[in-house]
């Protein structure tokens, strides 16, 4: 959970004397925010920003707006103007307290482009199986907030930010695609992208391509407070607590979510008559490739793929989920499969490969209980995969 990080960033923090303003976009805003006001006692103006069903009360002078994701929409552009405005007339001795955790770049943007396309883009790079990466690369450039420009529009007021991070290895250009932070991508690769994946963009997006973001930002400060690698050794610690032995297979899983799944169904089929009680974790963030019109996530889909891999063991299962609580456009953190799944589908007329053909894995998944429903938990850092044999 996001308080006690937060809470300890602003631990020394001091103000210049000048206007403090909250702005926190990103899945775990509001978590965060309310933390910061608690350390701080009050802010002089704020806004919060996340998903839908997120916002968990009021925090004292702070607005809190919910908004689409992960594909933006009018209430994500009407918020961020409304942050905007809060920033444009501060000066030197203000400062900007700006909380940012992953799902900012859907929630957190200003387009340089009508709405009806950046949504229509992000759909293509969605559908296209881009990763996180590859996407900011290209939404920076269609933003006027993202890549460094958020920062911009808060000068001379000083920026200090405390970033939630959801990419592997925290590259702090990319987490939400870096609002205030200068940005090592560069309109080639952005160019790249978009050749790479055939995406279709109007004459007005191809030309914002050629144009370079922000390189140097005077004004802010940045800490991390937390990642995957944290999440990952929780969940070693928790396994062991259990009685299981906990194996760290990867921090930085980043294939797509059906090689995942299969991967993990292997590794249980060959230490099954171990006689041990196993735990293999892998923390990170796998990709789907669109082929259906189905509903799911990547964490559902992932547990969907390892069922088949170890149907008829009676001692094995796996369960991926996301951080968040919520997997894709769904209600489901994740999903969870074991020896028995591939059978009570059939059951009900269901077959693994015909459901993941679609990108059915919820409906699927939920007609044999295997969702895993925890509700927004307030972080956001990546997702994780566990395979047990007991």
């Amino acid at each position: 959970m996001p308080d006690r990080a937060v809470e300890k960033a602003l631990e020394n923090f001091r103000g210049d004397g000048g206007r403090t303003v909250l702005v926190a976009a990103g899945k775990a805003a509001w978590q965060m925010a309310a933390a910061a006001v608690r350390v701080l006692g009050r802010v002089d103006d704020g806004i919060v920003i996340t998903k839908y069903d997120h916002v968990k009360g009021d925090i004292p002078g702070v607005e809190c707006r919910e908004a689409g994701h992960p594909v933006p929409d009018e209430n994500s552009f009407s918020a961020t103007e409304l942050a905007l405005e809060k920033v444009r007339t501060l000066e030197q001795n203000d400062t900007v307290i700006f909380l940012l955790s992953g799902g900012g770049s859907a929630l957190f943007e200003k387009p340089l482009i009508p709405g009806e396309e950046l949504q229509d883009i992000t759909k293509q790079l969605l559908a296209c199986g881009a990763d996180i990466v590859e996407m900011n690369t290209i939404r920076k450039r269609l933003s006027g907030v993202k890549g460094g420009r958020f920062a911009q529009a808060c000068m001379p007021a000083r920026v200090f930010a405390i970033v939630l991070s959801d990419i592997l290895g925290d590259p702090l250009d990319m987490i939400a695609s870096g609002p205030a932070y200068p940005d090592s991508s560069t309109c080639e690769q952005a160019e790249s992208i978009v050749g790479k994946y055939h995406l279709k963009l109007s004459e007005q997006a191809q030309a914002l391509m050629k144009e370079e973001t922000p390189k140097e930002l005077a004004n802010v400060t940045t800490q991390i407070t937390g990642s995957v690698r944290e999440l990952c050794e929780a969940a070693k610690q928790a396994a062991s607590k259990l009685g299981y032995e906990p194996v760290l297979l990867t921090d930085e899983l980043c294939c797509e979510a059906r090689e995942a799944g299969s991967m993990m169904a292997s590794i249980l089929r060959t230490h099954a008559k171990d006689g041990k009680r196993l735990c293999y974790i892998a923390g990170g963030e796998t990709v789907v490739h669109l082929t259906g019109k189905g509903k799911g996530g990547r964490n559902q889909e992932l547990a969907l793929s390892a069922a088949s891999g170890i149907a008829g063991l009676g001692n094995a299962c796996v369960f991926s989920v996301g951080s968040d609580g919520t997997d894709g456009p769904t209600d489901a953190a994740g999903g969870y499969v074991d020896g028995d799944t591939v059978e009570r589908l059939r059951e009900k007329n269901l077959d693994v490969f015909s459901v993941l053909g679609d990108n059915d894995a919820y409906n699927a998944l939920a007609a044999v209980g295997g969702l895993i429903v925890t509700g927004p938990t307030g972080t956001n850092v990546n997702d994780v995969a566990v395979a047990l044999l007991d």
